[in-house]
């Protein structure tokens, strides 16, 4: 799941229903991602990396990996589903202290990009991120999935039951999706009523594609997606999410699941996670800090850190803060005094 103030135009009958951001706040935070973003492109162009492909069922995936230090490494899986790792740059402050490996998987991003729809399944991920370790020689990783890598990752725990696995991280996951179907529903109905009532009718009618439409759901994704300014990340210049993977997999929209996926949950299934575990979201997440912490309380060895004033992007809206708490994470783990 990947797709909140910032400004968006909707036309008259919505622009008074927006709440727009104060200048001077925005700028300043513009100022501090844009500092953050720099400093990790820095970490990362300094440290040892390299990148590559790898065969996976179906196709050949890309990876990164950053840094050599003596840590467990941390394998990132990205969100979507179809969409792309780059984002994963601003982890590079972790990669000081282990190598930091993410790949963009099948379908999008800079990896092959095959046209059989039939690939695009929850097993068929799974096989994938096994064959990404096992080219890797990840016999012992940290694992992090953030949003649909969230599914990605509790699927596989549950399905898999992988040796090896030390952690995880579960970064505004996906873990049910008739949960965040019911969340979103709830995020929705506290939208302004302009703005409730173009997707109640826009929807009635199957206009999805319309620009009333698409400028209501912008306006749920600048208050629960992305929520503050983020900085340019210079590595996504020009790779491609996949849209059909998207819709075929989730559907059209963040809050509107009609795809393969609509049913899928693993929320009785978490308790059976042992590794120690760690819920991270944003403050105004689509994936709700309190549905997280429900999920918490029945895993054995679980915590959640929420990051104030940030969204579904967290990662990127305050990337110090994320990084932060990640690092003190990974250390406890690893027995290592907390940086």
């Amino acid at each position: 799941m990947t797709r909140q103030i910032i400004g968006y135009t909707l036309g008259a009958a919505l622009s008074a229903a927006l709440v727009a951001c104060t200048p001077s706040a925005e700028s300043g935070q513009a100022d501090s991602a844009q500092t953050n973003s720099t400093a990790a492109t820095a970490a990362a162009d300094t440290l040892v990396s390299e990148e590559g492909m790898i065969d996976v069922p179906g196709g050949k995936v890309w990876y990164r990996k950053i840094g050599n230090g003596p840590g467990i490494p941390l394998l990132a899986l990205h969100g979507g589903p179809g969409g792309t790792s780059c984002r994963f740059e601003v982890l590079a402050p972790l990669a000081v202290d282990r190598p930091v490996i993410f790949y963009d998987q099948l379908g999008s991003g800079r990896s092959e990009h095959p046209t059989d729809t039939a690939l695009w399944t929850l097993p068929r991920f799974v096989e994938e991120l096994a064959a990404v370790r096992k080219a890797l020689r990840l016999d012992t990783l940290h694992l992090l999935g953030h949003s649909w890598g969230g599914a990605l990752a509790a699927e596989y725990m549950v399905a898999a039951k992988p040796a090896g696995v030390v952690s995880v991280v579960f970064s505004s996951p996906l873990i049910s999706t008739p949960r965040w179907i019911a969340d979103a529903d709830s995020l929705r109905a506290a939208l302004p009523v302009a703005i409730r009532n173009v997707l109640d009718a826009e929807e009635k009618k199957g206009t999805l594609d319309s620009p009333a439409y698409k400028a209501a759901t912008d306006s749920f994704y600048a208050r629960h997606v992305r929520r503050l300014p983020v900085a340019d990340m210079p590595r996504c210049a020009g790779v491609a999410s996949n849209d059909t993977i998207y819709r075929q997999m989730w559907g059209p929209t963040e809050f509107k699941s009609t795809g393969s996926l609509r049913t899928w949950t693993r929320a009785a299934e978490m308790a059976t996670i042992a590794q120690p575990s760690l819920f991270i979201a944003g403050e105004f997440d689509e994936a709700r800090p309190t549905t997280l912490e429900e999920f918490r309380r029945t895993m054995p060895n679980a915590s959640l850190v929420v990051i104030p004033g940030a969204a579904h992007s967290a990662m990127r809206e305050k990337p110090s803060e994320y990084v932060s708490a990640v690092r003190g994470f990974l250390a406890r783990v690893e027995g290592a005094p907390t940086p």
